[in-house]
């Protein structure tokens, strides 16, 4: 199934005899909380769900935002109304990474109809709400298992034998800034490939084509199942893992990402623009 469904595609869904739920992910990694914007405006029957609390576990050594505990994640879905027959939209409203980690657990959790709105929230053009809807409680179970997963030292071994992608800023990979993680620099052997360059100044990914070519320049091989994404805390890399189904690839995906590694001293760490 595609991972994206366009505004127009979505509007046309939202009216048929089987509309999709909506989840309403909206987060800014260090910004204001989502919530106060939800509530001024969003599409009709949209849920918030909160990406700290209710997407990611409690931050420690497994990473800034672990992965959360399944059944946890299960209850929430099932209080925003999804089943496992029922379409999920999720939308966003900056860069596609709220959007791509919900995603991304729905569909590493078993369900197998979710897309993510292509553009967020800007490519909307129909109307906003600020009703608080109160869906009827979905029968979703999570069922982990349904996309590719690295821990830590399988992010090494493919680093070393296959494509590893770094999907934050380049200037992070290169270790010249860090801002959140106490830690500067990248996975030895992962290559630099920031989320920004997996869309247009619109917000909307690139075509299939452009980002196949994207990844191919990077060593990617379509189908080989070699090519794993991280990021500095696992949510970013979703919108990769995104950009890179969309292409035609089948990507892992490293959830605990930088911020797990470099809490670890005795994991290398490498510096520079090239992967080390």
């Amino acid at each position: 199934m595609n991972p994206i469904i366009s505004a127009t595609e979505l509007a046309s869904e939202l009216s048929s005899t089987r509309p999709p739920v909506l989840l309403d992910i909206r987060y800014q990694l260090g910004g204001p909380h989502g919530r106060p914007d939800y509530e001024a405006g969003h599409i009709p029957g949209a849920v918030f769900v909160d990406l700290d609390a209710e997407l990611a576990g409690p931050p420690g050594a497994g990473g800034r935002h672990p992965l959360p505990d399944p059944e946890a994640f299960g209850a929430e879905m099932r209080r925003a109304g999804v089943s496992p027959d029922t379409p999920v939209v999720a939308y966003d409203a900056d860069k596609g990474w709220g959007a791509a980690r919900a995603w991304w657990l729905l569909r590493w959790t078993g369900h197998t109809d979710v897309r993510v709105l292509d553009g967020g929230l800007a490519a909307w053009t129909g109307p906003l709400e600020t009703k608080v809807p109160a869906p009827a409680e979905g029968t979703f179970r999570p069922a982990p298992g349904g996309l590719a997963l690295l821990d830590a030292d399988g992010a090494a071994a493919l680093a070393r034998s296959g494509l590893l992608l770094d999907a934050r800023a380049a200037e992070r990979y290169r270790g010249e800034v860090e801002p959140i993680d106490p830690v500067a620099g990248h996975i030895p052997g992962a290559v630099s490939a920031p989320t920004s360059e997996n869309v247009g100044k619109d917000g909307r990914f690139l075509p299939a084509e452009q980002l196949a070519s994207r990844f191919a320049a990077f060593g990617a091989t379509a189908n080989s199942g070699a090519v794993g994404v991280y990021c500095g805390s696992g949510v970013s890399a979703a919108q990769e893992v995104i950009a890179l189904e969309i292409a035609g690839f089948e990507p892992a995906l490293y959830a605990g990402s930088w911020s797990e590694w470099c809490s670890d001293p005795n994991r290398p760490v490498a510096t520079g623009p090239q992967p080390g």
